[in-house]
């Protein structure tokens, strides 16, 4: 091995969680040096929002902890230091300035994530932390009590904090392999299993591919497994070719996948008329009749419904779309209202982690200081970051967690 070296702070990961940390220490006056497995810095970070880069969005501190479910409340400390003002003030102070044009999600006003990139990167230059890249951090140095340091790539690395912002297993081509657990697992810490989440999901049924060719608005699904019915969600879903996405699919894979991989697939229903009830729908299909009493089911339906999926909803229930209402026996008709406001689909599959953008799942938060995020296990090891049991929906949630996190760790090391 190369002869050791000494730094005050050593960030294992240089995504937007890593990169934070290393900053806020570094303008502490720390010695600091980051460690990245890829060949470039915030690989992950130039992907996110589809390029747009979704930093943050306006929810209250309340609103934001509860969208991360029970575990939200850790999250706290870290928003109080750092939440989505400081990061709007502290990118000004970069240079990006951000903004919300549709009054929620925060963006940079470029729309580019390359433009927060090069902010961090040229901060971290100006602040002279070293950089390492091509190196992968097999082994955290310590005495079973205290971190002392890392081993990367062949050479030992000295410091007396050290921060794993690793991130989780989603995304693999971008660098994301799960180090960080096996790192965390080297200092005694136990790893909350792992799934990938925010991801499309495949269905048995077939009759999605006719349906592709628009988004459905306000759509409502909830799992229809006994003792899990109270899970639900509701936002925009779009039919793929064999299955289901959009946003409230990719938020609600976060409670799927886990299901999935217990018991194999998983029935769920559908709302798909914008949240309205059967006798809602009832009153709207009479008022179409009476405008138009010789017409086709299927028109009385495109009221409500986009045509290929009406004509879909027809076929659940056993009806001849092209019938008039008066024409269909009284049995189905009964079954084509409850199929409109709760069409089932089985979920029984996804693309794994190769599809992921986030994990669910990672260090259990039980073993780390909320408000610090020092392990409770060795001291000066920290964490931030997905790499933590922690995962939030679409709309800069993960994001803002990312930055919130590696501010609060890279203040709390050394302090």
């Amino acid at each position: 091995m190369n002869d050791r070296i000494q730094y005050d702070l050593i960030v294992v990961g240089a995504g937007a969680a890593g990169m934070m940390a290393a900053i806020a220490a570094a303008r502490k006056g720390q010695k600091v040096l980051l460690l990245e497995k890829l060949s470039k810095p915030g690989r992950k970070l130039k992907a996110t929002g589809g390029g747009r880069c979704n930093l943050s969005n306006t929810s209250s501190r309340e609103s934001f902890v509860k969208k991360f479910g029970r575990q939200g409340k850790f999250m706290i400390p870290a928003l109080s230091n750092f939440d989505s003002q400081n990061l709007c003030s502290f990118l000004c102070g970069l240079g990006v300035e951000t903004h919300a044009p549709d009054g929620f999600r925060i963006f940079p006003v470029t729309h580019d994530a390359t433009t927060v990139y090069e902010a961090f990167y040229k901060e971290i230059q100006r602040l002279e932390i070293v950089l390492l890249t091509g190196q992968k951090v097999s082994q955290l140095l310590h005495d079973h009590k205290t971190i002392r340091g890392v081993v990367s790539s062949g050479a030992v690395y000295e410091a007396k904090s050290v921060i794993i912002a690793t991130g989780g297993r989603g995304y693999p081509s971008l660098g994301a392999e799960g180090d960080g657990y096996v790192l965390a697992q080297q200092a005694g810490h136990s790893i909350v299993p792992v799934f990938p989440a925010m991801l499309p999901l495949y269905t048995r049924e077939t009759w999605v591919a006719n349906c592709r060719a628009d988004t459905i608005g306000k759509a409502e699904i909830r799992v229809a497994l006994s003792g899990y019915e109270k899970l639900k969600a509701d936002g925009d879903l779009i039919f793929t070719r064999n299955g289901v996405a959009g946003p409230v699919i990719l938020d609600f894979s976060r409670e799927i996948v886990p299901l999935l991989s217990r018991f194999g697939e998983v029935p769920v229903k559908l709302n798909l008329s914008g949240g309205l009830n059967e006798e809602t729908i009832q009153r709207k299909l009479v008022k179409s009749r009476e405008k138009q009493p010789m017409a086709a089911i299927i028109d009385n339906l495109c009221e409500i419904f986009n045509r290929p999926l009406a004509q879909e909803l027809c076929r659940l229930a056993g009806i001849e779309p092209e019938l008039r209402f008066r024409q269909i026996p009284g049995h189905l008709r009964e079954k084509l209202m409850k199929i409109l406001t709760s069409t089932p689909l089985t979920i029984t599959g996804h693309d794994g982690f190769d599809a992921a953008m986030v994990t669910r799942g990672g260090i259990s938060l039980k073993e780390v200081k909320p408000e610090s995020l020092e392990s409770r296990l060795m001291k000066g090891l920290h964490f931030c970051g997905e790499v933590l049991d922690l995962d939030g929906p679409c709309g800069g949630f993960n994001l803002q967690w990312a930055f919130s996190s590696g501010y609060l760790a890279g203040n709390s090391a050394l302090a």
